[in-house]
């Protein structure tokens, strides 16, 4: 029987409920990653005995399921846009911003799929996106290929802006940092792709890169659902 199908316990003293747990849960998330969730820890912000999340709750892996499904309620949108390009684009640019303000949201996306209401309404958005468009196949391999772009896309950015407070660093402060070590290693003359990327590319913030990225990749998704079946 899965979290979402077990019934929660009778009220007790100190009311409890899943959504006050979960809550308290994603708030010590946004303040300390998902290292600073414990069932303990949660308990004790709850003002609660540990052993009286275990009623609603039998593990931290389920906690998390919940934290999960719960912040994928804001991914979805009010109305799903008519355009399969416009509504796969929303879905992508809310959950980057889902993640931006619950940075432990970019150590959960990817794995399997989650199986919580709000979790399965996401999948279904983006589904429904490209319903009638193509054979189901082709679809699932559009959406995987979305999907994929934007989790590591995600990832990557927070892992900067987790470098940037482990470090003191700005991202300009780290390149000034690190100037004279790439400056004598390209000078070798053993990197000149990087060389010229590092010298002539044009450097873009990270929401900009996202939205580029994420054209390019609708653009290739669009180029497979108008190609005429073999």
């Amino acid at each position: 029987m899965t979290v979402w199908d077990r019934p929660e316990p009778p009220i007790r003293p100190v009311p409890l409920d899943r959504e006050r747990i979960v809550a308290a849960a994603i708030a010590l998330a946004d303040e300390g990653g998902l290292e600073a969730v414990s069932l303990r820890k949660v308990a004790a912000r709850l003002n609660a005995g540990p052993m009286r999340l275990y009623g609603y709750i039998a593990t931290k892996e389920e906690l998390f399921d919940l934290m999960m499904d719960e912040v994928q309620a804001e991914i979805l949108p009010d109305e799903q846009p008519g355009d399969w390009r416009q509504a796969l684009r929303v879905l992508a640019l809310r959950t980057r911003q889902a993640a931006l303000r619950h940075p432990w949201l970019a150590d959960l996306l990817g794995g399997r799929p989650t199986l919580g209401p709000n979790g399965l309404a996401v999948t279904e958005a983006k589904l429904a996106a490209l319903d009638g468009l193509a054979d189901i196949d082709t679809v699932m391999r559009a959406v995987e290929t979305v999907s994929a772009y934007f989790t590591g896309a995600i990832r990557r950015e927070i892992a900067n802006l987790r470098a940037e407070r482990a470090t003191g660093m700005s991202k300009r402060d780290w390149q000034r940092a690190s100037g004279a070590h790439v400056t004598k290693m390209l000078a070798t003359g053993r990197f000149p792709a990087l060389a010229k990327a590092v010298h002539d590319g044009t450097d873009v913030d990270a929401e900009t890169s996202f939205a580029t990225g994420l054209d390019w990749v609708l653009d290739a998704v669009a180029a497979r659902l108008t190609r005429p079946p073999a």
